[in-house]
């Protein structure tokens, strides 16, 4: 899938969600986890460019929350 990534940390094959997954998935859990948790995420996403906007959503698009989303990475670009 692409939403996972694989990294080596200390010699050992790990796979670990993308960052633009991670995002995507705060805010389909923003019911439970609070949507300034979401929007936190979404925040550092852009300020540390951890990936593409195309990327994010289309993970959001993946994930069913990218009506949800997109007002919020328009407010932020």
């Amino acid at each position: 899938s692409h939403r996972i990534e694989d990294h080596d940390v200390d010699g050992v094959k790990e796979r670990i969600y993308g960052a633009a997954t991670s995002v995507a998935d705060c805010f389909k859990y923003r019911n439970k986890l609070g949507l300034e948790t979401a929007l936190e995420g979404l925040r550092l996403f852009m300020r540390n460019r951890m990936g593409s906007v195309d990327e994010l959503m289309r993970c959001a698009r993946v994930c069913r929350v990218e009506k949800v989303m997109r007002p919020y990475v328009e407010s932020v670009l």
